[in-house]
């Protein structure tokens, strides 16, 4: 199992919480989803198979911006 954690900077509020944890938990793989609203950061626990890039996908695609975090490639 591997751990990501993601800074999103755009996160702040529960609505931002509620449509991040529910975008990233429901890929295949992942174990747990955590958004620290006051740190404006995502933690995922995960299966080796999950790409920093497919994370990263689910968040913006429910429009948040990821800066550039190691692994994305």
């Amino acid at each position: 199992m591997t751990s990501t954690t993601l800074s999103v900077p755009e996160i702040h509020c529960g609505h931002c919480k509620s449509a991040i944890e529910g975008a990233v938990g429901p890929l295949t793989g992942v174990r747990t989803v955590e958004v620290d609203v006051d740190a404006r950061s995502v933690h995922v626990e995960h299966d080796d198979a999950v790409t920093v890039r497919s994370l990263v996908d689910a968040i913006e695609d429910q429009g948040y911006e990821v800066p550039e975090q190691p692994g994305l490639d």
